[in-house]
């Protein structure tokens, strides 16, 4: 007898029939109102044999873990103000290098103006560590609000994450001045949140996009229930040149990688300066790669070719 096997997709569909939410909708954070404010609270796990390379410094895996919170919170435009963090501590750990963990996470959590209020220790066989972070706003911004003509930005370049992965698991050819670079993007994520922030009344939609582009900007066309039209691929020559060298699909490192922590986002064409002057502000690498349009799905447009953009990004368990 053969078993069916179910991704995370299918887990998280389980776990919402029976929470009895039927009007649950996904999106980066979760939210709830009290009185006029929205508290905003998002939960990220990060499992050491599966989330980071074999050997990873704990500055890393730590900081990662907080990113990959506050990514989500930048998506939102909101501030997060408090933190919860459980971690799961091998028994091998010395003490020595249970206070560089302690230490590490109050450096991260000052660098990010978030208070840590507690949270709880276990014992297991790896490093797992759970952030919880919780903001409170006026307004969030949705995946869904996207409108015809809006142009379509990425805060950064997408390939790097999956080059470095290649890099460090199939031993792929390239210069040295490259994978110093890719592993740079991998092992030490960047927070888009103050420039986020800055935009929170020009972007009409926008998403996290740590599960892959590709991931992305489908979740985005459906919920707002239009199509995405890309025209410009947010990445750089170099990429292309990894990618010929050895051979693999540029599209795929490019569409498919994933944790690249970046934001994709929606605006009017009129509010597109304003959002480049901040992007110099805040240092931004932005790029400007599509536009929507009446329809439905993902569609990259080069030349006089048009093809369809599939959901292909990273899930658990798949």
């Amino acid at each position: 007898m053969f078993l069916m096997r179910i991704n995370e997709k299918d887990i998280i569909k389980i776990f919402q029939n029976n929470f009895k939410n039927k009007n649950w909708i996904p999106e980066d954070v979760e939210y709830f109102k009290i009185d006029k404010n929205i508290v905003v609270i998002k939960s990220d796990s990060l499992v050491e044999s599966t989330d980071v390379p074999t050997n990873t410094k704990l500055r890393y895996i730590i900081r990662k873990s907080f990113i990959s919170c506050i990514s989500d919170f930048s998506s939102k435009c909101v501030n997060p103000k408090y933190g919860i963090i459980s971690i799961t501590i091998p028994r091998n750990f010395s003490k020595k290098k249970i206070t560089q963990l302690a230490r590490v996470i109050s450096c991260t959590a000052t660098e990010f103006k978030i208070k840590m209020l507690g949270g709880d220790t276990n014992e297991g066989k790896e490093l797992v560590v759970n952030v919880c972070l919780v903001g409170i706003t006026k307004n969030i911004v949705r995946r869904k609000g996207a409108k015809i003509d809006d142009v379509i930005i990425s805060t950064g370049a997408f390939g790097y994450t999956s080059s470095a992965l290649n890099i460090i698991l199939k031993n792929l050819t390239c210069s040295k001045y490259f994978e110093k670079k890719a592993k740079n993007f991998l092992l030490k994520p960047s927070s888009r949140l103050n420039f986020c922030i800055s935009n929170s009344k020009y972007f009409s939609s926008a998403m996290d996009s740590s599960d892959g582009l590709s991931t992305t900007l489908n979740v985005m066309a459906i919920q707002s229930k239009k199509k995405f039209v890309i025209t410009k691929l947010p990445t750089n020559n170099d990429i292309i040149n990894f990618a010929e060298i050895n051979k693999l699909d540029p599209l795929k490192l490019i569409l498919d990688g994933g944790e690249e922590y970046e934001i994709i986002a929606t605006a009017k064409p009129s509010n597109i300066d304003k959002i480049k002057k901040n992007a110099i502000a805040y240092n931004i690498e932005l790029f400007e790669i599509g536009h929507v349009t009446k329809g439905q799905g993902v569609t990259y447009r080069n030349n006089n070719n048009e093809t369809i953009i599939k959901d292909h990004g990273w899930i658990h368990l798949n």
